[in-house]
């Protein structure tokens, strides 16, 4: 039986909302654990570039998708389209985190587009 032993860093990022790890990256998708604090949200956005696919893994999540507001809790997911407007929030007193897959072509943090945004991000 061969066993590989992977030992590495994963940096986190600290944003105005909470943190994000990025766990994997390949060409064509990147995986992403993402902590969301208690009564923060991420900004209103879409891309241009990328679907995403989300599983809530601790606490209990709002989505919006498109006009959709929905409550997800641990074991739950949901599908994000390229161009679709969506959000995280958590409105809550204990945090939320999510695994965020990314599925494009190009999968740079500039590829965001804020439509609302409570951080004064453009």
């Amino acid at each position: 039986m061969n066993t590989t032993t992977r030992t590495e860093t994963i940096e986190r990022t600290e944003r105005p909302w909470g943190w994000y790890e990025t766990v994997s990256e390949v060409v064509g998708n990147k995986v992403k654990r993402i902590r969301v604090h208690p009564g923060q949200k991420l900004s209103l956005q879409k891309h241009h570039q990328r679907a995403e696919h989300w599983v809530v893994v601790l606490g209990r999540a709002q989505v919006t998708v498109g006009e959709r507001v929905v409550e997800l809790v641990p074991g739950q997911h949901i599908d994000i389209a390229i161009g679709e407007v969506h959000r995280l929030a958590n409105q809550t007193a204990d945090p939320v985190e999510i695994v965020e897959v990314q599925f494009g072509s190009y999968l740079g943090e500039d590829d965001i587009v804020r439509l609302q945004d409570d951080y004064g991000r453009s």
